[in-house]
């Protein structure tokens, strides 16, 4: 959850927007940024869709803690 953004934050800026697409540094930060809180977001989605099912069947086998 933590390590997935960062090292895209830091492969994106440095191989995607500065080094193919030619971003200035300012520009490269910006973007790399979104990167990774899309990432962020992504993440904690499917892990708020394995916790429901995870609940979900439990609950359909009657299982009560």
């Amino acid at each position: 959850m933590i390590t997935l953004p960062v090292g895209l934050y830091f492969s994106s800026k440095a191989y995607i927007f500065e080094g193919t697409l030619g971003m200035s540094n300012r520009d490269s930060y910006f973007y790399a940024a979104i990167v990774a809180v899309v990432t962020v977001h992504v993440v904690l989605a499917m892990f708020v869709y394995v916790a429901w099912s995870e609940g979900s069947r439990q609950w359909r086998e009657g299982k009560q803690d």
